[in-house]
């Protein structure tokens, strides 16, 4: 367990599954958080709470003027917010495209470069990016939400580059099949969903699926002093899903 004591953290879309998770164990580590979403409802016990819309400019100046008067100020991002649309590239509008990228790829960029000039005042700060290995493994009928996490990926490598001097670290984080609501939604394009869910357990080397905790546990090490040397990295957290061979599908 990370020693966050006297941090403080802002946690973008943490409500509900990997969010409130990220929250949650934040706070038990000591930190102090702050989240935000279109809805209070689902929030963590003891979590400052901010209703923004972080895919628009005004809803990040909301949220970093928030953390600004209830905390004090930041030490710690976490770009968590996201959504799924389960769509091909020949099926997907403008509107679903726009809408997607907003938040995925827009809210995490707009976040990080609002909160770039603070850290940078303050002696350095940690950044943390929600990847996932969809960026480099490309779930079916997802072809726009797969582009946006290489987006992130990308990005996370570029503001820890540019910002290390700044005292700033930049990782993401990738998760790998976590049982939420995003996850069960993509298990729900399969002919058989439970199949489905059952066919990625016995594919998954750790004999399981996810849970939000996991990433949390991730995030909070890397928001730490054990990991102050540790920048511009992308960390798999998928119970050994993506080293196993796809001609070995039943191994387990």
């Amino acid at each position: 367990m990370a020693d966050l004591s006297g941090k403080r953290a802002v946690v973008t879309g943490g409500t509900k599954g990997i969010g409130r998770a990220i929250c949650e164990r934040l706070i038990a580590d000591g930190a102090r958080v702050l989240t935000c979403g279109r809805s209070q409802s689902g929030a963590a016990a003891g979590c400052e709470f901010v209703t923004a819309d972080v895919a628009t400019t005004e809803g990040v100046e909301t949220v970093i003027g928030a953390a600004q008067s209830r905390l004090g100020g930041f030490d710690i991002l976490v770009n968590n917010a996201g959504i799924q649309i389960e769509k091909t590239v020949a099926a997907m509008s403008d509107d679903e495209l726009d809408r997607l990228m907003g938040v995925n790829c827009g809210a995490v960029f707009r976040m990080s470069r609002a909160a770039i000039p603070f850290l940078r005042d303050a002696g350095g700060g940690v950044i943390l990016n929600i990847g996932s290995i969809s960026a480099d493994h490309a779930d079916p009928q997802m072809a726009a939400y797969n582009a946006s996490k290489g987006f992130v990926h990308a990005l996370t490598r570029s503001i820890a580059v540019d910002h290390g001097a700044d005292g700033i670290r930049c990782n993401a984080v990738c998760p790998g099949w976590i049982m939420t609501e995003m996850a069960g939604a993509a298990f729900d394009l399969a002919d058989d969903p439970a199949a489905a869910e059952r066919d990625a357990v016995t594919r998954t080397p750790a004999g399981r699926m996810g849970r939000p905790e996991d990433i949390a546990a991730a995030i909070s090490f890397l928001s730490g002093d054990d990991a102050a040397f540790i920048t511009g990295q992308c960390y798999v957290v998928d119970g050994g899903l993506t080293a196993v061979t796809p001609l070995r599908p039943n191994l387990f």
